[in-house]
């Protein structure tokens, strides 16, 4: 029999483990003194503690082993908690050099461009929504709120409910930047079913991936924020798939100062 603090020295586990191991029942001792209360292990339970150690050298929690130990003997079912255990440490590795990466091309920027931390993009998922739309050709980008005049007088007498969130936004269908004659679509996103109107109409929009800084103050930034948006897609892996748009978070309809306008320049991504 061996000795609390041997074991510990055999099994490279500490005695404290040990301690919290016998506690949730995963490595019983051999047998414990009466009156003494000190703890015996076997030399035979040694390979026991290896089992524990590689498996949590695998990543795996004290309650995962537990199980895993109740099925060691079963190649097919520890199998399977490897695989599974393999696959959830593959993303969380791909999550972590998506990280790394977006660190180090942040640090390359700042030694380009000493405006790279003004504008932070984020890649997110925006969910599937239900919006009213208007989309015309109007003569330039300042004429946008036309749009939504036209969606908010056709519409206010439906009482729409807002979407939770609410997202309002213009989408740019031209692909490129025009001098005039601009195709453009706004959209709301709303609660409810509801029939078309003359101008606008109602609509599902799937799921889609962005890449997107959000911005306070004037629409004079949208070029440097537009800049700082395709400097991260191209050192970060991803490529354009779609078409661009902007969310209005804070809008003229809100306030009047520019000031206090936030917008999110967004363009749909994948990865290369």
């Amino acid at each position: 029999m061996l000795k609390i603090g041997d074991f510990s020295k055999l099994s490279m586990i500490s005695i404290r483990m040990l301690r919290h191991y016998d506690e949730i029942g995963l490595l019983i001792p051999e047998s414990i003194d009466d009156f003494t209360g000190y703890r015996y292990y076997s030399e035979a339970q040694l390979p026991l503690a290896g089992r524990i150690n590689a498996l949590k050298d695998m990543g795996f929690s004290l309650a995962s082993i537990s199980k895993i130990l109740k099925n060691y003997e079963n190649p097919q079912a520890l199998k399977e908690y490897l695989l599974l255990k393999q696959t959830e440490i593959q993303e969380q590795a791909e999550e972590i050099n998506r990280r790394l990466l977006l660190i180090e091309t942040t640090i390359q920027r700042l030694g380009k461009d000493d405006k790279t931390m003004n504008y932070n993009v984020t890649l997110k998922e925006l969910p599937e929504r239900y919006v009213a739309s208007v989309r015309k050709i109007i003569p330039n980008y300042d004429q946008e709120g036309m749009l939504w005049n036209i969606l908010m007088e056709e519409t206010a007498s439906l009482h729409m409910q807002d979407g939770e969130p609410c997202y309002t936004l213009a989408i740019f269908h031209d692909g490129e930047y025009k001098e005039s004659g601009v195709d453009v679509e706004v959209q709301k996103s709303v609660r409810g079913n509801y029939e078309d109107t003359e101008n606008v109409k109602f609509k599902t929009v799937g799921p889609i991936q962005i890449a997107s800084a959000t911005y306070k103050g004037s629409y004079d930034q949208v070029i440097e924020v537009n800049e700082a948006v395709a400097n991260w897609i191209r050192d970060n892996g991803y490529e354009f798939n779609g078409l661009s748009f902007c969310i209005y978070h804070v809008s003229p309809y809100e306030t009047q100062n520019p000031e206090e306008w936030v917008t999110e320049v967004c363009y749909p991504v994948k990865k290369k």
